[in-house]
């Protein structure tokens, strides 16, 4: 196999150093690591046709690799096989500011891609937290803190080529804002983790770059106080840009980490955006309206470094917590209706602490998403077993309240316990797409389905 691979596709392109094989064994899950056999860096998809003919032929499990960002262990070739690297597929290929639409291929990053979008005053708002490749966040279907207002990446993708497990070539969509023609084609393959196809070119929508931003924070006594006042912004109708709770704990450990000096207390964070007026008075409604509900230090950030400084804590959170030595981290991303926040949030915060481990609460409660983190010790079968028993019992409860185990980190390995809980018999028509698509079984076998 890897004389045909250098064969054909060239001897820079194929890779079988036992530092590369390290690099793709991994992702920031804390699954455990398994090198693949051989790590491929196609350069365009001429390449990665190549590659998919050469694997089905032999039956080669192939495994796509972006930013090595994701959470459930998708980019680990738990088959080994073929990892495919999308490091030097990075280009822009067709940019059109007028019709507020890009199309670029899928190693470039969501912050080099604004890089590029910027200076024409447009931006791509979907913000996972970490600066993860373009071709990653539609496998994984990734959304974040301005899901509230821009939702996830299924909704902000227009067109997607992809090669099939045989080498052949599709694209899902087309340039145009909407369509009645044929299946969601990009439905289908934003959110399948490479399990149907290898990604290898996308066109995105882009906005405008807001007017004006404001960011804002609050205190309450409780997180369920949080979820609930979230969902009064929400009923009220304002459109804010980001909404985020984090808890006491989160925030405790978030300022020892990056030596900020927030109130530790369970908190709401803010952005509003758009024209000046509108932004203004977005702030203002919202400040009353929790005042209202009995909030405590409300504090506004108006200039860019606040707003700069706010953002980088709420995304550190994760970070902050798994900076504590000896410890790794695992946690949930459960995302339920509006109405039953409050009380998923309650429930984790109660579940963490029943635990005794060390953990926090916090989510994008604009759109029903939180999530909880839990520190435990690898080596303590009693601390692993309380860490999954937490996030085994967010998940379920989450799916029980008409929600779902993920609402954006997607299934990969952790989460494939909990599909025919939440899919029923819907799970079968998913695994004979997947035989269609796949016959052969081997992209990214493994993942989603057992």
């Amino acid at each position: 196999m890897k004389e045909e691979l250098i064969e054909s596709l060239g001897k820079a392109k194929v890779s079988q150093s036992e530092s590369e094989r390290y690099r793709h064994s991994r992702d920031e899950s804390s699954h455990p690591f398994i090198e693949p056999d051989f790590v491929v860096f196609p350069e365009n998809v001429e390449d990665v046709v190549k590659v998919l003919r050469l694997a089905n032929e032999h039956v080669v499990p192939v495994t796509p690799y972006g930013a090595g960002s994701g959470l459930e262990g998708q980019a680990i070739p738990i088959n080994k096989g073929i990892s495919l690297n999308f490091d030097r597929m990075n280009k822009v290929i067709e940019f059109s500011p007028e019709d507020l639409m890009i199309t670029v291929e899928p190693g470039i990053t969501r912050l080099q891609l604004n890089e590029y979008v910027n200076k024409h005053g447009l931006y791509f708002p979907i913000d996972p937290g970490a600066d993860a490749s373009i071709g990653g966040m539609v496998a994984t279907n990734a959304s974040g803190t301005t899901a509230v207002r821009y939702g996830s990446m299924r909704d902000q993708v227009l067109d997607l080529e992809v090669v099939l497990a045989n080498g052949t070539v599709i694209h899902t969509g087309s340039k145009a804002k909407k369509s009645s023609s044929g299946y969601h084609l990009n439905g289908l393959i934003t959110g399948s983790e490479g399990t149907l196809g290898v990604i290898t070119k996308v066109t995105v929508k882009l906005h405008g770059i807001p007017e004006k931003v404001i960011a804002a924070r609050c205190t309450f006594q409780t997180p369920g106080e949080c979820a609930e006042a979230a969902q009064v912004v929400l009923a009220s109708g304002i459109q804010v840009l980001r909404m985020e709770l984090v808890d006491a704990e989160s925030i405790k450990q978030v300022n020892e980490y990056g030596n900020y000096s927030f109130p530790e207390e369970h908190s709401l964070f803010f952005e509003f955006a758009g024209a000046p007026n509108i932004v203004e008075e977005e702030a203002t409604v919202v400040e009353e309206l929790m005042k209202e509900l009995g909030c405590n230090n409300w504090e506004r950030a108006n200039s860019s470094k606040e707003r700069a400084d706010l953002w980088k804590a709420r995304h550190e959170m994760a970070y902050a917590f798994k900076h504590i030595k000896g410890k790794v981290s695992t946690g949930s991303d459960s995302c339920v209706p509006i109405s039953k926040l409050a009380e998923m949030v309650v429930f984790g915060r109660e579940l963490l602490e029943q635990s005794g481990l060390i953990g926090g609460v916090f989510g994008h409660v604009g759109d029903g998403n939180f999530h909880t983190i839990a520190m435990y010790d690898p080596n303590d079968p009693v601390e692993v077993e309380k860490a999954e028993y937490t996030n085994e019992q967010i998940a379920m409860k989450a799916i029980n309240l008409g929600g779902t185990c993920t609402g954006e980190h997607g299934v990969g390995l952790g989460k494939r316990k909990y599909q025919v809980t939440e899919h029923g018999d819907a799970l079968e028509l998913m695994k004979s797409m997947k035989t269609l698509m796949d016959p052969k079984g081997i992209l990214n076998p493994g993942k989603i389905f057992y």
